[in-house]
């Protein structure tokens, strides 16, 4: 007890010396809250909540009342306390209906969002939605549609009212146990159906007046820079400045991935740091130039406050995406800062930014632009600061400064957001740092400038000239995103972590930056623990999808799959969580599947398979079951024989995707995507579900007496 109670002393002791710059630590017990808020297995009962209000209740008052010393621990328990009850309040708010049944019919609605699908089709995002047949009450908030259609119909613009013959269904939850869950987001996003259609899209109504007017402003501006530069250079840019990326094809956006270039398309803080420079520079010596405004106004402030408005209208123009909200936060704590006299960049800044978000939009904190941002936003300031002091200071000439800094940015930036950008995208650019130093100044120096000097000069009919400058800077962009993806061995593919692996990796880093000394040391023990799990990480030896046409074996040469075609969201995402970029076709001839398409076989922990798919495939069971210890059929069949393990379509529909485990001795443990449990999941059950699989031979020695 004695040793115990030394250890506390010392602790709160450290805790007392470091007042003052603890700040950064408030977004980190907030964001326990949240991890642990989204990672309970049911929703919670409201006495969670009453009890959070309470210890966050208890902790303010023994902050005013208590001994200082407790000071320190009690805000963190309070923070934690707080990220909770923000999921609660957040859930409240966001919560509409969805789709509970599969719809085809006509679709009514405005136009809020336009942008392409995964397979490069139009996509547009409907409000104030009407559904043939279906009652006011159980109409989704917004829907989302895929225009798939050969006839070209009415070219959509934000705030018309359309009408179109689209089939709709519920947003999809995880495609395997513990993967991305699209229902989850749809859910916080009040998306409620997504679909496609492939009939004409048609106007019924103009846009109202004053109807979505930035979204209105945000196609407008997109539209006239695509004119003015065609071709994917001019999407490029309009998405950059804009965040219409509608004119994107998949295979820029494939490029700019395997060569790390994706986040100079997204509207990260990198764009809005770019504008924002150049626009607080331009006014700030723009006045400096007049003798009679510098004399008499600090041009700096005025600087800032036209900055403060800028940087408003570009994150309302651009979509306001969780990384662009951060950058803003940061941005108008640092105008504030120049406004106040204080010290513009800390760590304090980022963990405002960080604050204000997980408060507001919890759910962001599983998001990979709202981990990635905030990883390369304090790795930067945290390397700058250690780098400024033991190497830079006094020791490279003026001229060596920009070409480090650029060097040393991608460097940190690039480390910072690589385990989370493997883990979220299973993939790692390997000449990411080259390709990087190659455009960013490019982005910075010509592309952003040149896109702020066109809106400026546009009202007037010169922006031909930057115009033409911002297409020379992207079309460089993209040829470098080209160039470097085709080298042999861009791209590494990274196996799917484990569900503790990135919160153990965010510990580390935390630890790194904000401990002092040798308390820094404790950084190793997350960092040592996060990388075992991550390489322990156990893949499941069989995967069926839950409608039962896809089926994944996992063999020596990878996860071989039942069909080429069809069911591509799950094969994707299967392979990729493997570490596998091959694609679903190369898949399907890997050795681990034989025969026809219709009745392909398997073997899996001892057990021998058969999917079954097409119109034949419900009578085929009874063979199938003669020879096989398990069956899986992509239709219903509801007498299916005894002693025979039948995964139907219904069944699998009920249980969700199955991952399936050996298991020492032979057999198989399964692993449902059970829905139900929390909010926003699909209400599927997994009753009558066996837990274990066995061989048909196992199971009847089981039974005999």
């Amino acid at each position: 007890m004695a040793v115990l109670t030394g250890w506390l002393a010392r602790v709160l002791a450290a805790l007392a010396e470091a007042r003052g710059t603890l700040f950064p630590w408030v977004p980190l017990f907030i964001g326990a809250g949240v991890g642990g808020w989204f990672a309970l297995p049911s929703e919670p009962q409201p006495w969670v909540y009453a009890l959070a209000g309470g210890v966050a209740l208890l902790c303010a008052a023994l902050r005013v009342w208590g001994p200082e010393a407790w000071h320190p621990p009690v805000l963190a328990v309070a923070c934690v306390a707080l990220g909770l009850l923000a999921c609660g309040l957040r859930v409240q708010a966001v919560q509409a209906p969805m789709l509970d049944f599969r719809y085809y019919g006509p679709v009514t609605g405005r136009v809020i969002g336009i942008d392409r699908s995964q397979t490069d089709a139009l996509r547009i995002t409907l409000d104030r939605v009407q559904l043939d047949r279906v009652r006011p009450e159980r109409l989704p908030r917004t829907v989302r549609i895929a225009l798939r259609g050969k006839v070209a119909g009415h070219d959509p613009f934000p705030g018309e009212v359309v009408m179109i013959t689209a089939h709709l269904a519920a947003p999809e939850g995880p495609v395997e146990p513990g993967s991305f869950d699209f229902r989850r987001m749809a859910f916080f996003n009040s998306l409620g159906a997504v679909g496609y259609a492939t009939t004409p899209l048609m106007l019924w109504q103009a846009p109202a007046p004053g109807a979505r007017p930035v979204d209105r402003l945000r196609t407008y501006l997109a539209d006239a820079m695509r004119s003015a530069m065609p071709g994917q250079a001019g999407a490029f840019a309009a998405g950059a400045m804009t965040g219409d990326r509608s004119g994107i094809t998949a295979d820029t956006v494939q490029a700019l991935r395997d060569s790390s270039l994706a986040h100079l398309l997204a509207i990260s803080g990198m764009n809005l740091a770019f504008l924002i420079a150049f626009v607080f520079a331009l006014i700030r010596y723009g006045l400096a130039l007049i003798p009679y405004v510098a004399l008499r106004v600090s041009t700096k402030k005025v600087a800032a406050v036209v900055s403060l408005g800028v940087a408003a209208l570009y994150l309302a123009l651009s979509g306001a995406n969780v990384a662009t909200e951060r950058a803003f936060i940061m941005v108008a704590v640092m105008l504030g800062a120049v406004l106040l006299d204080r010290k513009a960049l800390t760590l304090r800044s980022v963990a405002i930014a960080g604050v204000f978000l997980l408060l507001w939009k919890p759910e962001s904190l599983l998001e990979p632009g709202f981990q990635m941002s905030f990883a390369a936003t304090v790795a930067l300031i945290a390397g700058f600061r250690e780098v400024d002091r033991r190497v830079v200071a006094g020791h490279l000439p003026r001229w060596a400064l920009p070409v480090f800094t650029l060097f040393l940015s991608s460097l940190i930036g690039g480390m910072a957001t690589a385990p989370y950008a493997a883990a979220h995208f299973n993939r790692f650019a390997d000449y990411g740092l080259v390709a990087n130093l190659l455009t960013v100044p490019v982005m910075g120096a010509v592309v952003m400038p040149a896109g702020a000097v066109a809106a400026l000069l546009a009202p007037f009919g010169l922006a031909a000239l930057p115009l033409w400058v911002m297409e020379r800077g992207s079309a460089w962009i993209l040829w470098v995103a080209h160039w470097v993806a085709g080298w042999d061995g861009a791209v590494t593919a990274i196996p799917a972590p484990g569900p503790f692996v990135l919160p153990l990796i965010t510990c580390a880093g935390a630890f790194v930056v904000l401990l002092r000394g040798r308390w820094r040391a404790i950084a190793a023990g997350p960092g040592v623990l996060a990388l075992g799990l991550w390489l322990g990480a156990e893949r499941p030896l069989l995967l069926i999808s839950d409608d039962g046409s896809l089926v994944g074996v996992l063999g020596p040469e990878g996860r071989a799959l039942s069909a080429p075609r069809g069911a591509g969201f799950a094969a994707q995402n299967w392979l990729e969580n493997d570490g596998d970029l091959t694609a679903q076709a190369t898949a399907a001839l890997r050795p681990g599947m034989d025969g026809p398409l219709g009745a392909r076989r398997f073997v899996a922990g001892g057990l021998t398979g058969v999917a079954l798919k097409g119109k034949a495939a419900a009578a085929a069971v009874q063979d199938a079951c003669a020879t096989a210890d398990l069956v899986v059929v992509s239709v219903p069949v509801p007498d299916p024989p005894p002693d025979c393990l039948v995964l139907d379509e219904t069944l699998l529909a009920q249980s969700g995707t199955l991952a399936l485990y050996p298991v020492a001795g032979g057999g198989l443990r399964v692993v449902p995507t059970m829905g139900g449990g929390r909010i926003w999941s699909a209400p599927r059950r997994a009753e009558g579900l066996a837990t274990l699989l066995q061989p048909k031979a196992a199971r009847l020695a089981a039974r005999a007496p």
